[in-house]
Protein backbone atom coordinates (compact mmCIF):
# COMPACT_ATOMS: atom_id res chain seq x y z
CA UNK A 1 0.00 0.00 0.00
CA UNK A 2 1.05 3.57 -0.76
CA UNK A 3 0.65 6.85 1.32
CA UNK A 4 -1.59 9.47 -0.19
CA UNK A 5 -1.93 13.16 0.74
CA UNK A 6 -5.36 14.43 0.17
CA UNK A 7 -7.42 17.74 0.43
CA UNK A 8 -10.94 18.12 0.56
CA UNK A 9 -14.25 19.80 1.63
CA UNK A 10 -16.98 18.22 4.75
CA UNK A 11 -20.37 18.16 4.97
CA UNK A 12 -20.09 22.15 5.99
CA UNK A 13 -17.87 23.42 2.96
CA UNK A 14 -14.80 23.67 5.46
CA UNK A 15 -11.35 22.33 3.92
CA UNK A 16 -9.48 19.75 5.55
CA UNK A 17 -6.26 17.72 4.84
CA UNK A 18 -4.94 15.06 5.62
CA UNK A 19 -2.99 11.55 4.61
CA UNK A 20 -4.61 7.38 4.08
CA UNK A 21 -3.54 4.32 3.25
CA UNK A 22 -4.95 2.86 0.10
CA UNK A 23 -3.69 0.87 -3.37
CA UNK A 24 -4.47 4.22 -5.73
CA UNK A 25 -6.24 7.27 -5.46
CA UNK A 26 -9.30 6.11 -6.88
CA UNK A 27 -10.02 4.05 -3.04
CA UNK A 28 -8.91 7.01 -1.74
CA UNK A 29 -11.67 8.71 -2.73
CA UNK A 30 -13.73 6.55 -2.08
CA UNK A 31 -13.06 6.35 1.24
CA UNK A 32 -13.21 9.74 1.45
CA UNK A 33 -16.72 9.73 0.18
CA UNK A 34 -17.72 7.38 2.50
CA UNK A 35 -16.83 10.05 5.04
CA UNK A 36 -18.79 12.42 3.45
CA UNK A 37 -15.24 14.13 2.40
CA UNK A 38 -15.78 15.61 -1.27
CA UNK A 39 -12.15 15.36 -2.61
CA UNK A 40 -10.70 18.13 -4.33
CA UNK A 41 -6.96 16.85 -4.41
CA UNK A 42 -5.46 13.17 -3.79
CA UNK A 43 -2.11 12.91 -4.82
CA UNK A 44 0.63 10.52 -3.73
CA UNK A 45 2.58 11.83 -0.29
CA UNK A 46 6.16 12.50 -0.48
CA UNK A 47 8.07 12.40 2.65
CA UNK A 48 11.72 14.13 3.15
CA UNK A 49 13.73 13.13 0.27
CA UNK A 50 11.48 10.34 -1.44
CA UNK A 51 8.46 8.95 -3.08
CA UNK A 52 5.99 6.81 -1.70
CA UNK A 53 6.06 5.38 -5.02
CA UNK A 54 8.80 3.57 -6.47
CA UNK A 55 7.16 2.84 -9.92
CA UNK A 56 9.68 4.13 -13.00
CA UNK A 57 7.08 5.50 -15.04
CA UNK A 58 6.60 8.44 -12.16
CA UNK A 59 7.52 10.84 -15.34
CA UNK A 60 4.41 9.13 -17.26
CA UNK A 61 2.37 9.45 -14.50
CA UNK A 62 2.79 13.50 -13.80
CA UNK A 63 2.35 14.07 -17.56
CA UNK A 64 -0.47 11.55 -18.30
CA UNK A 65 -3.47 13.66 -17.79
CA UNK A 66 -2.58 17.05 -18.96
CA UNK A 67 -2.73 16.37 -23.19
CA UNK A 68 -6.71 16.45 -22.63
CA UNK A 69 -8.11 19.36 -24.50
CA UNK A 70 -11.72 20.59 -23.59
CA UNK A 71 -12.78 19.55 -27.11
CA UNK A 72 -12.17 15.94 -26.19
CA UNK A 73 -14.03 16.21 -23.44
CA UNK A 74 -16.71 17.68 -25.28
CA UNK A 75 -17.27 14.85 -27.42
CA UNK A 76 -17.11 12.26 -25.07
CA UNK A 77 -20.06 14.14 -23.53
CA UNK A 78 -22.43 14.48 -26.27
CA UNK A 79 -21.01 11.01 -27.70
CA UNK A 80 -21.99 9.55 -24.35
CA UNK A 81 -25.54 11.16 -24.20
CA UNK A 82 -26.02 9.78 -27.93
CA UNK A 83 -25.54 6.30 -26.53
CA UNK A 84 -26.83 5.84 -23.60
CA UNK A 85 -30.24 8.12 -24.98
CA UNK A 86 -29.90 4.88 -27.35
CA UNK A 87 -30.59 2.33 -24.64
CA UNK A 88 -26.46 1.11 -25.30
CA UNK A 89 -24.91 0.13 -21.98
CA UNK A 90 -22.06 2.22 -20.68
CA UNK A 91 -19.36 -0.39 -20.77
CA UNK A 92 -20.19 -1.24 -24.50
CA UNK A 93 -20.17 2.68 -25.06
CA UNK A 94 -17.03 3.36 -23.38
CA UNK A 95 -15.59 0.64 -25.16
CA UNK A 96 -16.43 2.39 -28.40
CA UNK A 97 -15.46 5.74 -27.44
CA UNK A 98 -12.11 4.31 -26.44
CA UNK A 99 -11.72 2.74 -29.97
CA UNK A 100 -12.76 6.28 -31.94
CA UNK A 101 -10.91 8.51 -30.08
CA UNK A 102 -7.82 10.00 -31.73
CA UNK A 103 -6.17 11.17 -28.39
CA UNK A 104 -3.79 8.96 -26.94
CA UNK A 105 -3.92 9.51 -23.15
CA UNK A 106 -7.79 9.84 -23.49
CA UNK A 107 -8.06 6.61 -24.74
CA UNK A 108 -5.83 5.03 -21.66
CA UNK A 109 -8.15 7.20 -19.16
CA UNK A 110 -11.39 5.57 -20.40
CA UNK A 111 -9.85 2.34 -20.38
CA UNK A 112 -9.09 2.49 -16.85
CA UNK A 113 -12.55 3.89 -16.46
CA UNK A 114 -13.55 0.70 -17.78
CA UNK A 115 -11.63 -1.62 -15.65
CA UNK A 116 -13.15 0.50 -12.59
CA UNK A 117 -16.04 -0.05 -13.49
CA UNK A 118 -15.71 -3.99 -14.15
CA UNK A 119 -14.06 -4.34 -10.49
CA UNK A 120 -17.44 -3.15 -9.30
CA UNK A 121 -16.78 1.23 -9.22
CA UNK A 122 -19.33 3.72 -10.17
CA UNK A 123 -18.91 5.45 -13.10
CA UNK A 124 -18.38 8.40 -10.72
CA UNK A 125 -15.95 7.02 -9.14
CA UNK A 126 -14.02 5.65 -11.95
CA UNK A 127 -13.71 9.17 -13.23
CA UNK A 128 -12.53 10.80 -10.02
CA UNK A 129 -9.56 8.77 -10.29
CA UNK A 130 -8.72 11.14 -13.50
CA UNK A 131 -9.24 14.74 -11.47
CA UNK A 132 -6.81 16.26 -14.22
CA UNK A 133 -9.38 15.42 -16.82
CA UNK A 134 -12.43 15.30 -15.31
CA UNK A 135 -13.22 18.30 -12.84
CA UNK A 136 -14.86 17.84 -9.11
CA UNK A 137 -17.64 19.80 -10.57
CA UNK A 138 -17.83 17.06 -13.54
CA UNK A 139 -17.79 13.92 -11.30
CA UNK A 140 -20.32 15.79 -9.16
CA UNK A 141 -22.71 16.01 -11.91
CA UNK A 142 -22.27 12.35 -13.41
CA UNK A 143 -22.77 11.05 -9.27
CA UNK A 144 -26.23 13.03 -9.29
CA UNK A 145 -27.21 11.50 -13.07
CA UNK A 146 -26.05 7.95 -11.61
CA UNK A 147 -28.40 8.52 -8.44
CA UNK A 148 -31.32 10.23 -9.95
CA UNK A 149 -31.15 7.66 -13.30
CA UNK A 150 -30.96 11.30 -15.66
CA UNK A 151 -27.58 9.74 -16.35
CA UNK A 152 -28.16 10.81 -19.81
CA UNK A 153 -29.91 14.53 -18.99
CA UNK A 154 -26.67 14.86 -17.19
CA UNK A 155 -23.79 14.38 -19.71
CA UNK A 156 -26.20 16.47 -22.55
CA UNK A 157 -25.71 19.82 -19.71
CA UNK A 158 -21.99 18.83 -19.34
CA UNK A 159 -21.44 19.23 -23.19
CA UNK A 160 -23.50 22.72 -23.18
CA UNK A 161 -21.88 23.83 -19.67
CA UNK A 162 -17.99 22.94 -21.42
CA UNK A 163 -19.03 24.52 -25.01
CA UNK A 164 -20.16 27.67 -23.11
CA UNK A 165 -16.27 27.30 -21.14
CA UNK A 166 -15.27 27.07 -24.49
CA UNK A 167 -16.50 29.52 -26.55
CA UNK A 168 -15.66 32.40 -24.46
CA UNK A 169 -12.15 31.50 -23.56
CA UNK A 170 -12.17 31.68 -27.58
CA UNK A 171 -13.79 34.76 -27.84
CA UNK A 172 -11.67 36.57 -24.93
CA UNK A 173 -8.26 35.22 -26.90
CA UNK A 174 -9.77 36.52 -30.62
CA UNK A 175 -10.54 39.84 -29.15
CA UNK A 176 -7.22 40.08 -27.18
CA UNK A 177 -5.09 39.14 -30.12
CA UNK A 178 -4.64 42.21 -31.84
CA UNK A 179 -4.00 44.06 -29.05
CA UNK A 180 -1.13 41.61 -27.70
CA UNK A 181 0.59 41.97 -31.04
CA UNK A 182 0.46 45.97 -30.82
CA UNK A 183 1.72 45.81 -26.83
CA UNK A 184 4.46 43.51 -28.11
CA UNK A 185 5.75 45.30 -31.18
CA UNK A 186 5.56 48.83 -28.96
CA UNK A 187 8.13 46.72 -26.44
CA UNK A 188 10.33 45.26 -29.36
CA UNK A 189 10.28 48.78 -30.76
CA UNK A 190 11.22 50.79 -27.70
CA UNK A 191 13.94 47.78 -26.91
CA UNK A 192 15.56 48.05 -30.55
CA UNK A 193 15.95 52.27 -30.34
CA UNK A 194 16.99 52.59 -27.13
CA UNK A 195 19.83 50.14 -27.31
CA UNK A 196 20.82 50.63 -30.95
CA UNK A 197 19.26 53.79 -32.47
CA UNK A 198 19.43 56.49 -29.62
CA UNK A 199 22.98 55.66 -29.47
CA UNK A 200 24.00 56.18 -32.81
CA UNK A 201 22.34 59.72 -32.36
CA UNK A 202 24.20 60.25 -29.17
CA UNK A 203 27.59 59.99 -30.60
CA UNK A 204 26.62 62.67 -33.43
CA UNK A 205 25.27 65.06 -30.82
CA UNK A 206 28.56 64.59 -28.63
CA UNK A 207 30.62 65.95 -31.62
CA UNK A 208 28.63 69.13 -31.97
CA UNK A 209 29.34 69.98 -28.23
CA UNK A 210 25.90 72.17 -27.97
CA UNK A 211 23.56 72.21 -25.36
CA UNK A 212 20.80 69.49 -26.06
CA UNK A 213 17.30 69.78 -24.87
CA UNK A 214 15.92 68.58 -21.40
CA UNK A 215 13.66 65.80 -23.11
CA UNK A 216 16.55 64.49 -25.59
CA UNK A 217 18.91 64.31 -22.37
CA UNK A 218 16.64 62.05 -20.98
CA UNK A 219 16.09 60.08 -23.78
CA UNK A 220 19.98 59.02 -24.11
CA UNK A 221 20.12 59.23 -20.08
CA UNK A 222 17.48 56.50 -20.17
CA UNK A 223 18.72 54.52 -23.30
CA UNK A 224 22.74 54.67 -21.73
CA UNK A 225 21.43 53.19 -18.40
CA UNK A 226 19.79 50.36 -20.38
CA UNK A 227 22.92 49.43 -22.85
CA UNK A 228 24.60 49.72 -19.85
CA UNK A 229 22.40 47.42 -17.04
CA UNK A 230 20.49 45.60 -19.62
CA UNK A 231 21.33 42.31 -17.90
CA UNK A 232 19.88 44.32 -14.29
CA UNK A 233 16.80 45.49 -16.10
CA UNK A 234 16.39 41.78 -17.38
CA UNK A 235 17.19 40.01 -14.13
CA UNK A 236 14.66 42.43 -12.13
CA UNK A 237 11.80 42.11 -14.68
CA UNK A 238 12.43 37.96 -14.59
CA UNK A 239 12.57 38.78 -10.60
CA UNK A 240 9.34 40.91 -10.35
CA UNK A 241 7.80 38.09 -12.54
CA UNK A 242 8.63 34.99 -10.58
CA UNK A 243 7.78 37.05 -7.30
CA UNK A 244 4.35 38.18 -8.52
CA UNK A 245 3.86 34.13 -9.16
CA UNK A 246 4.84 33.17 -6.23
CA UNK A 247 2.62 35.60 -4.36
CA UNK A 248 -0.38 35.01 -6.12
CA UNK A 249 0.10 31.43 -5.66
CA UNK A 250 -0.22 31.77 -1.53
CA UNK A 251 -3.80 31.80 -0.36
CA UNK A 252 -4.01 35.68 0.46
CA UNK A 253 -2.28 36.87 -2.98
CA UNK A 254 -4.80 34.92 -4.63
CA UNK A 255 -7.53 36.41 -3.29
CA UNK A 256 -6.42 40.07 -3.56
CA UNK A 257 -5.39 39.59 -6.84
CA UNK A 258 -8.84 37.39 -8.05
CA UNK A 259 -10.84 40.50 -5.99
CA UNK A 260 -8.33 43.32 -7.77
CA UNK A 261 -9.22 41.39 -10.99
CA UNK A 262 -12.74 42.54 -11.22
CA UNK A 263 -11.62 46.17 -11.38
CA UNK A 264 -9.34 46.01 -14.04
CA UNK A 265 -9.82 48.86 -16.66
CA UNK A 266 -11.89 47.62 -19.36
CA UNK A 267 -11.55 43.69 -19.04
CA UNK A 268 -12.40 43.86 -15.19
CA UNK A 269 -16.18 43.58 -15.76
CA UNK A 270 -15.97 41.00 -18.43
CA UNK A 271 -14.42 38.70 -16.15
CA UNK A 272 -16.72 39.38 -13.23
CA UNK A 273 -19.72 38.93 -15.73
CA UNK A 274 -17.87 35.64 -17.21
CA UNK A 275 -17.43 34.15 -13.59
CA UNK A 276 -21.05 34.93 -12.26
CA UNK A 277 -22.38 33.23 -15.49
CA UNK A 278 -19.99 30.10 -15.04
CA UNK A 279 -21.90 30.17 -10.80
CA UNK A 280 -25.24 30.89 -12.44
CA UNK A 281 -25.12 27.76 -14.70
CA UNK A 282 -23.36 25.30 -12.43
CA UNK A 283 -26.21 26.32 -9.71
CA UNK A 284 -28.43 25.98 -12.65
CA UNK A 285 -27.13 22.38 -13.49
CA UNK A 286 -26.70 21.27 -9.62
CA UNK A 287 -30.61 22.55 -9.43
CA UNK A 288 -31.99 20.66 -12.44
CA UNK A 289 -30.27 17.57 -11.52
CA UNK A 290 -31.60 17.52 -7.87
CA UNK A 291 -28.16 17.81 -6.44
CA UNK A 292 -28.83 19.35 -2.96
CA UNK A 293 -28.37 22.81 -2.16
CA UNK A 294 -25.91 23.14 0.13
CA UNK A 295 -23.68 20.32 -2.11
CA UNK A 296 -24.58 22.03 -5.70
CA UNK A 297 -22.59 25.35 -3.73
CA UNK A 298 -20.25 23.33 -2.40
CA UNK A 299 -19.02 21.80 -5.97
CA UNK A 300 -19.88 25.19 -7.94
CA UNK A 301 -17.54 26.85 -5.61
CA UNK A 302 -14.14 24.46 -6.34
CA UNK A 303 -15.03 25.22 -10.36
CA UNK A 304 -15.34 29.55 -10.80
CA UNK A 305 -11.95 29.54 -10.93
CA UNK A 306 -12.03 32.81 -8.66
CA UNK A 307 -11.02 32.83 -5.02
CA UNK A 308 -12.91 35.97 -4.14
CA UNK A 309 -15.82 34.46 -5.42
CA UNK A 310 -15.41 31.70 -4.31
CA UNK A 311 -15.17 33.26 -0.62
CA UNK A 312 -18.51 34.76 -1.65
CA UNK A 313 -20.02 31.26 -2.78
CA UNK A 314 -19.36 29.80 0.50
CA UNK A 315 -20.65 32.99 2.39
CA UNK A 316 -23.79 32.43 0.90
CA UNK A 317 -24.16 28.72 1.62
CA UNK A 318 -23.18 29.42 5.00
CA UNK A 319 -26.43 31.56 5.32
CA UNK A 320 -28.10 28.92 3.50
CA UNK A 321 -27.53 26.42 6.15
CA UNK A 322 -28.21 28.74 8.81
CA UNK A 323 -31.97 28.36 7.29
CA UNK A 324 -31.54 32.08 5.49
CA UNK A 325 -33.22 32.19 1.92
CA UNK A 326 -30.53 32.25 -1.27
CA UNK A 327 -31.95 35.46 -1.96
CA UNK A 328 -30.71 36.62 1.57
CA UNK A 329 -27.53 35.42 0.94
CA UNK A 330 -27.21 36.89 -2.50
CA UNK A 331 -27.87 40.41 -1.36
CA UNK A 332 -25.05 40.38 1.61
CA UNK A 333 -22.60 38.71 -1.41
CA UNK A 334 -22.70 41.78 -2.90
CA UNK A 335 -21.83 40.45 -6.34
CA UNK A 336 -25.25 40.91 -8.30
CA UNK A 337 -27.00 43.66 -9.56
CA UNK A 338 -30.80 44.48 -8.54
CA UNK A 339 -31.86 42.55 -12.32
CA UNK A 340 -30.62 38.83 -10.75
CA UNK A 341 -31.45 39.41 -7.21
CA UNK A 342 -34.50 40.05 -8.72
CA UNK A 343 -34.64 37.02 -10.26
CA UNK A 344 -33.68 35.13 -7.55
CA UNK A 345 -36.58 36.24 -5.79
CA UNK A 346 -38.69 35.19 -7.83
CA UNK A 347 -37.22 31.57 -8.65
CA UNK A 348 -37.75 31.01 -4.91
CA UNK A 349 -40.92 32.25 -4.64
CA UNK A 350 -41.88 30.29 -7.57
CA UNK A 351 -39.89 27.23 -7.14
CA UNK A 352 -38.16 27.73 -10.34
CA UNK A 353 -34.60 28.01 -9.20
CA UNK A 354 -33.25 25.98 -11.33
CA UNK A 355 -34.94 27.93 -14.64
CA UNK A 356 -34.00 31.56 -13.31
CA UNK A 357 -30.36 30.42 -12.82
CA UNK A 358 -30.26 29.67 -16.24
CA UNK A 359 -31.69 33.04 -17.52
CA UNK A 360 -29.15 34.70 -15.23
CA UNK A 361 -26.48 32.80 -16.79
CA UNK A 362 -27.87 33.55 -20.54
CA UNK A 363 -28.36 37.39 -19.39
CA UNK A 364 -24.78 37.47 -18.10
CA UNK A 365 -23.43 35.14 -21.54
CA UNK A 366 -25.34 37.62 -23.87
CA UNK A 367 -23.44 40.25 -21.95
CA UNK A 368 -20.12 39.21 -21.95
CA UNK A 369 -20.74 38.51 -25.84
CA UNK A 370 -21.29 41.85 -26.23
CA UNK A 371 -18.68 42.73 -24.18
CA UNK A 372 -16.36 40.70 -25.81
CA UNK A 373 -17.36 41.65 -29.22
CA UNK A 374 -16.48 45.45 -28.45
CA UNK A 375 -12.88 44.70 -26.67
CA UNK A 376 -11.02 45.34 -29.38
CA UNK A 377 -13.21 48.93 -30.45
CA UNK A 378 -12.44 49.60 -26.73
CA UNK A 379 -8.68 48.89 -26.54
CA UNK A 380 -7.72 50.48 -30.01
CA UNK A 381 -8.11 53.94 -28.85
CA UNK A 382 -5.87 53.88 -26.20
CA UNK A 383 -3.40 51.99 -28.23
CA UNK A 384 -3.15 54.57 -30.50
CA UNK A 385 -3.10 57.18 -27.96
CA UNK A 386 -0.39 55.31 -26.23
CA UNK A 387 1.72 54.52 -29.32
CA UNK A 388 1.07 58.45 -30.92
CA UNK A 389 2.59 59.45 -27.48
CA UNK A 390 5.57 57.12 -27.87
CA UNK A 391 5.99 58.58 -31.54
CA UNK A 392 5.84 62.25 -30.24
CA UNK A 393 8.31 61.75 -27.34
CA UNK A 394 10.98 59.91 -29.89
CA UNK A 395 10.61 62.57 -32.51
CA UNK A 396 11.05 65.47 -30.46
CA UNK A 397 13.84 64.53 -28.41
CA UNK A 398 15.44 62.86 -31.72
CA UNK A 399 14.88 65.87 -34.10
CA UNK A 400 14.60 68.63 -31.83
CA UNK A 401 18.47 68.66 -31.39
CA UNK A 402 18.97 68.67 -35.35
CA UNK A 403 16.65 71.80 -35.35
CA UNK A 404 18.75 73.26 -33.38
CA UNK A 405 21.97 72.72 -34.91
CA UNK A 406 20.63 73.00 -38.29
CA UNK A 407 19.76 76.54 -36.95
CA UNK A 408 23.07 77.22 -35.51
CA UNK A 409 24.56 76.33 -38.92
CA UNK A 410 23.19 78.46 -41.24
CA UNK A 411 23.68 81.68 -38.76
CA UNK A 412 27.28 80.76 -39.23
Amino acid sequence: MAVFAYKGRNGRGDMVAGTLDGEDSGVIADQLMSTGITPVEVKPFRGIGGSSSGKPDWMKNVFRDTQVTQVDLMLFSRQMYTLLKAGVPIMRALAGLQESTQNPVFSTALQDVRESLDSGRELSAALRRHPKIFSAFYVSMVQVGEMTGMLDETFIRLYGYIEFERDMRERIKSAMRYPSFVVIAMAIAIFVINLFVIPAFAKVYSGFHAELPMLTKILIGFSGFMVNYWVLILAAMIAAAVGFRSYINTPDGRYKWDKYKFKLPVVGDIILKSTLSRFARGMALSFKSGMPILQGMNVVSMVVDNEFMRSRIEQMRDGVERGESILRTAVAAEVFNPVVLQMISVGEESGDMDGMMFEVAEMYEREVKYEVANLSAKIEPILIVALGILVLILALGVFLPMWDLGKAAMHR
